[in-house]
This record gives C-alpha cells, sequence and structure tokens, in this order.
C-alpha cells in the first residue's frame, strides 16, 4: 500500500466536510491536505499540487460535481476522483461514473468503507460503497430494457447518426414525439445522452 495518500476534500456542506476530515485524520497511511468548499478552489489546487485522490461532492454551486469531475481527470491523469454524495439514483451515479470518477460513495457509508475506498482507488480498483455497489449491480444482473417496436426503429435510426428532424420526416412523425422516444429510450437504459445510449444498445445487442 502507498504511504501518505494526498488527499482533499470539496464539498460545500462545512459539517460533512468536517466529519470526513476527522475520519482521514485518524488514519496513518493518510494525509488530509486540504479541505474546499468552492469547486473551482479546489481544481485550481490540484493543478499545482500532486493529489492521490479527491473526494468531490455532486452538488456543488456554480459548477457541479460531474462538470469539476471532467475538469480534474482531464488535466491530472493521475488523480483519482471519488464521488460523495446523497443521491443513491442509478443514472446519477452512472452520470458520475462516465465523467471520469474511478468511485461512488453515499455519505451515510461507514468510516471504514470510506478509506477502503480510498485505498482501493489507489490501487487501481473500484472505490464504490456496499449501497452503491448494490444499486449497481440491481441495475446489471437481468436487467434488459424492453422497447417497442417503434422505440427499436427509432434506435436503428439513430445508429445511423440521423437526427430527430430527418428520422421524423422518414416515418412521418412529428420531431417532438421522436424527442420524447429519445428521453424514454435514455431513461430505460439508464444513460445520460444518445452516444451512451447507441453504446449501450450496440453493447446490449439491440443494434
Amino acid at each position: 500500500m502507498k504511504n501518505n495518500i494526498q488527499v482533499i476534500i470539496i464539498d460545500d456542506h462545512p459539517i460533512v466536510l468536517q466529519g470526513f476530515a476527522n475520519i482521514l485524520r485518524t488514519e496513518d497511511n493518510i494525509e488530509l491536505v486540504s479541505t474546499f468548499v468552492d469547486a473551482r478552489e479546489g481544481i485550481s489546487f490540484i493543478a499545482t499540487n500532486p493529489i492521490d485522490v479527491v473526494l468531490l461532492d455532486i452538488n456543488m454551486p456554480e459548477i457541479n460535481g460531474i462538470d469539476a469531475c471532467e475538469m480534474i481527470t482531464k488535466e491530472n491523469p493521475g488523480c483519482k476522483v471519488i464521488a460523495i454524495s446523497n443521491n443513491n439514483e442509478y443514472s446519477i451515479i452512472q452520470r458520475m461514473l462516465q465523467s471520469g470518477a474511478c468511485g461512488y460513495i453515499l455519505k451515510n457509508a461507514s468510516a471504514r468503507e470510506l478509506i477502503q475506498c480510498i485505498n482501493n482507488a489507489v490501487l487501481g480498483l473500484p472505490a464504490i460503497s456496499r449501497e452503491v455497489s448494490e444499486i449497481l449491480k440491481s441495475k446489471k444482473v437481468g436487467d434488459i430494457p424492453k422497447v417497442t417496436r417503434r422505440e427499436n426503429e427509432i434506435l436503428h435510426l439513430l445508429a445511423k447518426g440521423m437526427t430527430s428532424p430527418e428520422i421524423a420526416e422518414k416515418i412521418f412523425v412529428s420531431p417532438l414525439t421522436i424527442e420524447t422516444h429519445r428521453r424514454n429510450l435514455i431513461q430505460k437504459f439508464g444513460v445520460s445522452n444518445t452516444p451512451s445510449l447507441i453504446h449501450k444498445a450496440t453493447e446490449l445487442k439491440f443494434i
């Protein structure tokens, strides 16, 4: 295990931030370098300081955790980001992981889980708390989306790179109807955008 893991916390809730900080300060192999209530200040700090792990809140003012995660991982590939949140929605967890986070911890996780996730992140392992792991498994095991014949048709046309107006013209419906089908498909497949939808649909053999 690497000694002196350099960690910072970015969270705009002082009580949560202090609680996490107190836990980290009890660990011999973890050094809490700094804490931030502003995401931009945290991002600027990382740019000039070697940080191993960032505990990053998702719901932040001015810049949300998903955007902040993308900025951090893009500019600092060696820095591991672990999302910390009260949000246990599958789609949000997926979006955060897709944005570059190596893990996701609910704020009700135990101190032991928090420390284990930080150690896992440094080792290149998934840094996911038990409850989050169960949420992800519940969606992955045997949960094949059910799509209608029309949705399947639209899925294939989207995969060809066609826009909503082009699809609407081809199958004689309004662009608004296509957008409704697109949103429904994104929700059914548990993704956040059309490229991810196409990727997931291809992975599941729909395309």
